[in-house]
């Protein structure tokens, strides 16, 4: 039985980058290209013409309208439709702007394709795509940066300390230990924030904190 296909949409400034991609990604038959676009203000023109893709493959640096305000749009007005970042940067900043943005998952350009294959796969069965590079920027971040004092109405104060840790490398038991509280304890958050926001995996629910500024990063 043949693999379902993701469809996507390319977005990036460079033509030849564009053509190359279309032209590697073309040769998987799990993969159908839609549209391909320039920038993000060509990318809402033809969004309307043209099937609506599964995931968006989105680069930051681009005229006109680039890919951290394309991703904010895409996120306003199709919500449904996952966005991988594709760029050179491996600074910390635009990989966790693109993620709070919207983008499900980052990956370099040096990337090879299998790589990015694999990754759009994993976006549109899980909604999110984690790598090293980005484990790595997350928990640097996260952990260098974590803001206190603005507590979400819906979340209580120990919730909101339980997503910061989870943010960590800590394990479960190890975030029992941090807050004084019982693995049992540590267990009903972690059922109950899963149940809230329809959460499957401490990654997504990691991104989910992040892109809905649960915790607050600087």
């Amino acid at each position: 039985m043949p693999e379902k296909q993701t469809t996507i949409a390319i977005i990036d400034d460079h033509t030849l980058f564009r053509q190359g991609m279309i032209s590697l990604l073309s040769e998987f038959p799990e993969i159908s290209i839609v549209f391909d676009a320039s920038n993000g203000e060509d990318m809402k023109h033809k969004i309307t013409r043209f099937p609506l893709p599964e995931v968006i493959l989105m680069d930051i640096s681009m005229p006109v309208m680039d890919g951290f305000e394309s991703t904010r749009w895409l996120r306003e007005h199709y919500p449904d439709v996952k966005v991988l970042a594709l760029s050179m940067f491996e600074e910390e900043k635009p990989i966790i702007k693109m993620l709070k943005n919207g983008a499900g998952g980052y990956l370099l350009k040096e990337s090879r394709t299998t790589d990015v294959v694999h990754a759009i796969k994993m976006l549109n069965e899980q909604g999110f795509f984690i790598n090293d590079l980005v484990s790595f920027k997350l928990l640097r971040n996260i952990q260098g940066h974590l803001a206190g004092g603005n507590v979400p109405e819906q979340l209580s104060s120990n919730e909101v300390k339980f997503l910061e840790l989870c943010c960590t490398e800590y394990t479960y038991k190890e975030i029992a230990d941090q807050m004084n509280l019982s693995p049992h304890t540590i267990d009903n958050y972690r059922q109950d924030l899963f149940q809230r926001f329809g959460i499957k995996s401490r990654t997504g629910l990691v991104l989910f904190a992040i892109k809905n500024e649960l915790i607050t990063l600087k």
